[in-house]
């Protein structure tokens, strides 16, 4: 009888032993297959939630980590060059850059936006300057807001440092401007009496014209979809108040603005504390989209090393990083579990399996002994394995990703967990990497254990791979079967 119909007669006579390999199987498939599905989920929650904050990088003083060099009396802080800005923009991982120089300016008569005037009172008075070296405006291309009217500058604009600009639409109406306008910017100088009354010292009038009128993209969004939270609503009216009193300027432009206002107060008021040694340095915000959120990491590894001491990459998934806490237990958790899991396999299978084999041992010594080859009754064994296992191992797939959607639940809502759950840990997007706010509840919304290619695919691959690693050990027995011995 071929070897491989006797495989088949083997598993169907011997009903007992199949069903106990099966259900060892079975048990310890569902483990496996639980565990891989919530790695998997976990893994697709960081890619989902990556892609959504975006791949862009900034360089900030790294405060954290350096708290006892920024108390020194001697302190100085070394300024980022142009140069090392425009070197590390060269990375093949970067798709385009920008280096921002941002100032404030307090106004009267050009009126700014506030969303809340009772939530905010008067704090919000005046603009955001924010200064752009890269023509198409890199908020536009990353459509964090949306040209509506007009265009973005041209790159004679930003060489020369024209006062031309881009206003946000609510600002446009607030002050009955439009594209083609020339708008006044009267930039006022405060003081306060001992009493506390707000003192004017001087105002510098800045013409500037308008190229184009932009509205707010994805804070607006992100207003709408979160109104049962308030501190959450709270700090979205901020992002959206912020980003709509905005104007956009060429980098020279604001400098230059920064420039004439610092020389009038020298004049006007020399002793004021506004004044200080570097308040005349150009001083940027560098700002890198990456080509894909995946080059985070090397392109930290790689920039790094060539940033001034106290400075430090920082990225816009560094929101998942700091409170993706229990997507990244769960993953550690289900990634022990799997190898626990596949050596328990290992270790269960192959001695079941060459118990098995004792029992069997005359027969396969009788199949020796016929001529019938080595190599056949081996292929016998592993059929049989690769028949019942194959069975087991697909129902577990199944019933491993109830079990595995099970325990992901228990383990989110249990203590072990609710440490990342924390509502301070929550981070909102005012570095100007990305003007989405990150919360643990988005991240457990994004959480989902479903059937996928990939879980499928990884289960297969494990499973049958633990099993045929399992068969060494019976099949080493069958090649030191001596059928002389067995038969006499």
């Amino acid at each position: 009888m071929n070897f491989i119909k006797r495989a088949l007669c083997s598993v169907t006579r011997k009903k007992g032993k199949s069903l106990i390999l099966f259900a060892v199987i079975f048990v310890l498939g569902n483990v496996i297959a639980g565990s891989i599905a919530i790695q998997q989920s976990t893994q697709n929650v960081e890619k989902s939630v990556k892609k959504q904050l975006g791949g862009m990088a900034t360089i900030q003083l790294d405060y954290e980590n350096n708290q006892e060099e920024f108390t020194k009396e001697d302190f100085k802080i070394e300024q980022l060059k142009v140069d090392l800005m425009k070197k590390i923009g060269e990375s093949p991982y970067v798709k385009y850059y920008d280096y921002n120089a941002v100032t404030m300016a307090q106004t009267k008569e050009l009126k700014s936006v506030s969303l809340d005037s009772e939530q905010f009172g008067g704090m919000m008075e005046g603009f955001t300057l924010k200064g752009s070296n890269y023509h198409k405006i890199l908020d536009v291309e990353e459509k964090n807001i949306k040209l509506v009217d007009g265009k973005v500058f041209t790159q004679e604009d930003i060489d020369n440092g024209k006062n031309v600009g881009l206003i946000s639409s609510k600002v446009a109406e607030e002050n009955g401007l439009s594209v083609g306008d020339q708008m006044v910017m009267d930039i006022r100088s405060y003081d306060y009496t001992e009493s506390g009354e707000e003192k004017e010292i001087f105002k510098t009038d800045v013409p500037i014209q308008i190229v184009g009128i932009f509205e707010p993209t994805t804070v607006e969004m992100k207003n709408k979809e979160n109104k049962k939270n308030e501190e959450q609503n709270q700090n979205q009216q901020f992002m959206s108040m912020q980003q709509l009193n905005t104007i956009y300027l060429p980098n020279k432009t604001v400098l230059e603005i920064n420039k004439n206002y610092t020389e009038k107060l020298k004049k006007v008021d020399p002793n004021s504390p506004y004044l200080s040694e570097d308040s005349q340095e150009e001083y940027y915000t560098p700002v890198y989209v990456l080509k894909s959120p995946d080059d985070v990491e090397a392109f930290k590894q790689e920039t790094q090393p060539l940033l001034p001491k106290l400075y430090t990459v920082k990225a816009s998934t560094d929101q998942y990083e700091q409170i993706g806490g229990s997507m990244k237990k769960m993953s550690q958790i289900s990634g022990y579990v799997v190898m626990i899991a596949v050596i328990a396999t290992l270790l269960i299978i192959s001695l079941v399996v060459l118990l098995f084999m004792r029992d069997r041992k005359h027969e396969l010594g009788i199949y020796l002994s016929l001529g019938d080859k080595r190599s056949h009754v081996m292929g016998q064994i592993i059929i049989e394995m690769l028949i019942i296992s194959g069975i087991a191992l697909i129902l577990s797939l199944i019933t491993g990703n109830f079990l595995g959607r099970m325990v992901s639940e228990s383990l989110l809502n249990s203590d072990l967990l609710n440490n990342a759950n924390d509502p301070a840990n929550m981070l909102i997007g005012l570095d100007g990497l990305s003007s989405t706010e990150l919360t643990t509840d988005d991240i457990m919304n994004a959480y989902e254990v479903k059937f996928s290619l990939g879980y499928i695919v990884t289960y297969i691959v494990v499973g049958l791979g633990t099993v045929l690693l399992a068969a060494i050990l019976p099949l080493l027995y069958i090649v030191r079967l001596n059928p002389k011995k067995i038969m006499m």
